[in-house]
């Protein structure tokens, strides 16, 4: 009997969890309820965040953990390899939030390999 999985994730916020499903190419829907896959008899669960009707997250007092029918997952990644680039964006986008919110202007470069270079500075 297949059945919804939650995998932990370190994500705490949660404008900057849409934020990054956006980045990522997500369309991002608020507090829905995830439906049951075709054949697949289990109970439903309500998310705060998802990007398609089986994949969402949800608050579970400290951080959002991934809800989703694994054995339906249909992304173009593996599950692990969608939380390696969801929590790479999410660092990512807390990182830029802080350095704006202090004023810090921010030039973004991203180089082949993947890495994320950012370049900080301030006029005084």
């Amino acid at each position: 009997m297949s059945h919804f999985s939650t995998i932990t994730t370190t994500i705490k916020d949660r404008d900057l969890l849409v934020k990054s499903l956006q980045v990522l190419g997500h369309e991002v829907e608020e507090n829905i309820l995830l439906d049951n896959p075709i054949n697949h008899q289990h109970e439903q669960v309500e998310v705060e965040v998802a990007i398609n009707n089986d994949i969402g997250f949800k608050w579970n007092g400290s951080e959002y953990e991934l809800v989703a029918e694994l054995d339906a997952w249909d992304l173009d990644v593996p599950v692990q390899r969608f939380i390696d680039k969801l929590t790479q964006q999410y660092a990512e986008q807390t990182v830029l939030a802080k350095i704006e919110e202090q004023g810090f202007v921010v030039e973004q470069r991203n180089t082949t390999d993947g890495t994320v270079e950012l370049v900080v500075g301030r006029w005084t």
